[in-house]
């Protein structure tokens, strides 16, 4: 199976969530576009990276199991949200969730 090559991770404010139109409102206080590493995360799902975040995203479901932000976890209050993008470059992408 084929896995998504890159994704654009959006950090949410948590009153977003169930929020259907909190990616496209504006209302991420932070994204970044992650590409495939090649590599399995310590979760066991495909480790994605770029602009200083790092997550392993199940590329069934689009669920991140795993993720770092500048090195860090997230902080109490914040959730995340990904586009899975149309092409290889980052360039366009799609909404999940």
């Amino acid at each position: 199976m084929s896995h998504p090559q890159s994704f654009e991770i959006l950090i949410v404010p948590e009153f977003t969530e169930g929020t259907t139109d909190a990616t496209r409102t504006g209302a991420a206080i932070r994204s970044a576009v992650v590409t495939a590493t090649g590599e399995t995360g310590a979760s066991g799902y495909p480790r994605y990276a770029g602009e200083g975040v790092v997550a392993d995203i199940d590329p069934a479901t689009h669920a991140v199991e795993a993720l770092l932000v500048d090195g860090a976890e997230l902080d109490y209050g914040l959730s995340v949200r990904i586009r899975e993008t149309n092409n290889d470059d980052g360039s366009g992408v799609r909404a999940d969730g």
